[in-house]
């Protein structure tokens, strides 16, 4: 039977307690993640993350007007990537730089923190985010 000494405990409890801190860090992360997606109504706000293994199509083109301003979004005609097209998005003709992530979610250079279920609802939040002010050509 081992003989406990104070060091054996004091690597014990350190363990522990670095256990218990790395849970107690991940977990607000996990949550907010959880969170940072969500459905809008129509389909078109903020949408749920496809399932792993899910099969998902490219978002489809749109064209609209949203709160005064033209949107468009083109599958395929993004010049960023030569291995991908990707996918091209214009507020009032000027490209707004969306980018897919791994995960199938979407970020653009305005909210470049916060996660997108397609390009559509990544422009959307990009008008509200400009609020009235254009949008800079990127270099």
């Amino acid at each position: 039977m081992p003989t406990f000494t104070r060091r054996r405990v004091m690597r014990g409890c350190v363990a522990a307690i670095a256990a218990a801190a790395t849970a107690a860090a991940a977990a607000p992360a996990a949550k907010a993640r959880a969170h940072s997606v969500r459905s809008g109504p129509d389909g078109h706000g903020k949408g749920r993350l496809p399932h792993q293994g899910e099969q998902c199509e490219g978002p489809a083109p749109f064209d609209e007007l949203y709160r005064g301003r033209r949107i468009q979004g083109i599958p395929g005609a993004s010049g960023h990537h030569h291995e991908d097209p990707g996918y091209l998005v214009l507020v009032d003709g000027t490209e707004l730089h969306v980018m897919q992530n791994a995960d199938g979610t979407w970020v653009s250079i305005v909210d470049h923190y916060e996660l997108f279920a397609g390009p559509r609802a990544a422009a959307r939040s990009a008008v509200d985010n400009l609020a009235g002010a254009d949008l800079t050509p990127q270099a």
